[in-house]
């Protein structure tokens, strides 16, 4: 994106080798320029340094986002409406289906950071990006900066994220008490709903959603005794609720493969080489029979994964079905984008002795 940056990276090589830190340069090279080419770049450099964790055998992908990074997502969330939950900003520990996401540097101050350089003589490079004021975070750096306001927004961020662990700790019993959760994608409530709070959390996770859904919209769920919301269907069944995938939501058909993500949920486990070409992974429908359906709903077993071939279902592994011996070893694994419980490290100790880091005003 720009033309320095490879320059830059033969820089970070060369001072990691000289500090014996293996490294090596990955790079990105499927890019298109267009719309929101920021935001693509941005996923796509997640997903290339995900796979390499994933190479290399690694449980962690450390992120370098520093205490006024956090001060600033405060500021734009606080400035949003953001619900308590955002306010705590970026967890110093966030889970994600591959990686745990590490922030070790939440607490150090970008002034901090800078001085350090300077005590090792070392230069650092500046991304002119950061001095685009088109950019929200660019706009909002410059006005945390001559308003002195940073600290304060970091800590809003720490006390927040304090009590959000707090509030997750509670919904992780909750849960455990009074929900079960299938492989197939579904929860099962009980005889009575959740809190709509409860709720949102489950909902996001049935239904991939990468942000819970406006609690009013929730409530309003609560309300009607049923329906769609989010990609997912609360649904009564046999004097309980369940929360099940809205079929008419999931995503569109894809090329069987092992290890493909459908639906943002399920990873398909099967032997290295599927029996015939042209499978392709999608949801089972309606057409189940009911034999076929080992007892449940056709309204619960329409969002499940399929493999289908030559247009026509050949195995449910959730229901154990298959039409043939050659599909009977294929699986597939839940695993939702986000959990129901944050399960992320957030907030800190903020005393100010000699080891505050936070950001400066």
């Amino acid at each position: 994106m720009r033309r320095e940056s490879a320059a830059e990276a033969q820089l970070t090589l060369a001072r990691l080798r000289a500090m014996d830190v293996p490294a090596r340069l990955i790079t990105l090279t499927d890019l298109t320029k267009g719309p929101a080419m920021a935001a693509r770049a941005r996923k796509a450099r997640y997903a290339r340094m995900v796979q390499a964790c994933q190479q290399a055998g690694c449980v962690d992908l450390l992120l370098g986002h520093q205490a006024d990074d956090q001060a600033e997502t405060a500021w734009m969330r606080s400035s949003a409406g953001s619900g308590p939950d955002g306010l705590a900003g970026m967890g110093w520990i966030s889970h994600t289906p591959d990686v745990r996401l590490v922030r070790p540097l939440l607490g150090v101050s970008r002034a901090a950071l800078r001085n350090t350089l300077r005590a090792a003589g070392l230069a650092w490079v500046d991304d002119p990006s950061n001095l685009d004021l088109r950019a929200e975070r660019v706009r909002v750096r410059f006005a945390l900066h001559e308003s002195g306001l940073s600290e304060q927004f970091w800590c809003l961020a720490m006390d927040a994220g304090s009590q959000r662990m707090a509030r997750d700790q509670v919904l992780g019993a909750t849960l455990a008490r009074t929900c079960a959760f299938f492989p197939h994608g579904w929860v099962r409530l009980g005889g009575s709903l959740p809190d709509p709070a409860v709720l949102s959390g489950l909902i996001r996770t049935v239904g991939a959603q990468q942000y819970p859904p406006a609690p009013a919209a929730v409530a309003r769920l609560c309300g009607r005794a049923g329906g769609t919301l989010a990609g997912t269907r609360l649904a009564r069944w046999r004097d309980e609720w369940f929360l099940i995938r809205e079929q008419a939501g999931v995503a569109a058909p894809v090329e069987a493969s092992p290890g493909v993500v459908w639906d943002g949920r399920f990873v398909l486990r099967a032997p290295s080489a599927l029996p015939r070409c042209g499978v392709y992974v999608g949801a089972a429908g309606y057409g189940l029979e009911r034999k076929a359906r080992a007892g449940w709903p056709a309204l619960f077993c329409a969002g499940l994964p399929a493999l289908w071939w030559q247009g026509q279902v050949v195995a449910v592994p959730h229901l154990g079905w298959c039409g043939a011996q050659d599909w009977k070893d294929a699986f597939f694994e839940f695993r939702p984008p986000v959990p129901v419980t944050g399960v992320g490290v957030y907030g800190c100790k903020k005393v100010h002795d000699r080891n505050y880091v936070g950001p400066m005003g």
